[in-house]
């Protein structure tokens, strides 16, 4: 329970976090991951731990449909329809792609979930996914059934707690560990995973620099989502805080060629990482936000920052559907 909020108790936690030595001795810091990755394998990711505090509202609100957005290799989706399945739930999941779209990585999980897949077109997706489905909704709600909007990346007020919850999990890891962390560092895509460790650091006055890395739009359109976010989300605690947007860190300049388009200089990154680790990145989320941190170390921004933690958000199903792009 967090504040007097209660959630489902689905992910597996807390998560490890490991030291990498190899990266670590070649930034000269020390570079620790946390791995996010590891709450579990059908709903693994970042994104399990904001569904177990939406989840528990869609129950207590007597829901029996759940209604979500997301890419076509969506880890949100994915998660969503796993845990619809698990609860016994059903799913409609407003995908942007098409059907002809090849059946693999998580595309290929929704189907295997029995999520009901509705396919938009891009255009639609950026300015009318939210109205349809609040469409799909009111059409269900006619036929008796009772569904719960999830946004995209559960990124909202309820779901942003996931991540509150996760910034306590690391200040107790951090004990155990006998380490104090300068810096956490993020990948950024719809916002909430920040909010919620921004939020956490402002509750502890634990004085991290929580730092993000875009994936998708700018660093720009990020601080506004995230200043929105976080105003949502301090709503419903007991406890306010203060948000000053130039405190929120984003970096830009690593999305690339485009949300989840890879470039040729990110993949060879994940596969030497993987290489020298022993651990999978995935190319739309972590693999380009590592490579983020990474090279900004190389150029000196993380100066005086000595122990730095990277959240490993998941998502490595999505390196599938980019297996004919490796250069193996």
């Amino acid at each position: 329970m967090l504040y007097g909020i209660e959630k489902l108790e689905l992910a597996n936690l807390p998560t490890p976090i490991e030291r990498l030595v190899k990266v670590s001795r070649y930034l000269n810091k020390n570079i620790y991951i946390k791995r996010d990755d590891y709450t579990g394998f059908e709903f693994s990711g970042n994104k399990i731990r904001k569904l177990e505090f939406s989840l528990k509202e869609a129950l207590e609100k007597g829901a029996n449909h759940l209604i979500t957005c997301g890419a076509l290799q969506s880890n949100h989706a994915r998660a969503t329809a796993c845990v619809a399945a698990k609860l016994g739930l059903s799913c409609t999941l407003i995908l942007k792609g098409n059907e002809s779209d090849e059946i693999d990585g998580n595309y290929l999980l929704d189907k295997l979930f029995g999520a009901e897949i509705i396919f938009i077109s891009a255009d639609e997706y950026a300015f009318r996914r939210n109205e349809i489905m609040k469409n799909i909704k009111e059409n269900l709600e006619k036929l008796g059934i009772k569904p719960y909007i999830i946004p995209e990346g559960a990124s909202n007020g309820i779901g942003t707690l996931g991540y509150v919850n996760c910034f306590e999990e690391i200040l107790i890891q951090e004990k155990k560990l006998n380490i104090e962390f300068d810096s956490i560092v993020v990948p950024v895509g719809s916002g909430g995973t920040y909010s919620g460790l921004y939020i956490g650091n402002q509750l502890h006055r634990a004085n991290k620099k929580i730092i993000g890395f875009n994936v998708s739009s700018t660093a720009e359109h990020f601080v506004c989502r995230v200043s929105e976010l976080i105003d949502e989300t301090v709503d419903i605690l007991p406890e306010k805080i203060n948000i000053c947007k130039k405190d929120i860190n984003i970096i830009d300049g690593y999305v690339g060629r485009g949300y989840s388009i890879s470039r040729v200089e990110e993949l060879e990154f994940i596969k030497k990482i993987a290489q020298s680790e022993g651990f999978l990145l995935d190319p739309v989320y972590s693999g380009k936000a590592f490579y983020g941190l990474f090279n900004e170390n190389l150029k000196g921004r993380f100066k005086g920052n000595n122990n730095i933690l990277f959240i490993h958000t998941g998502g490595q199903f999505g390196l599938f559907p980019k297996k004919d792009v490796f250069e193996l």
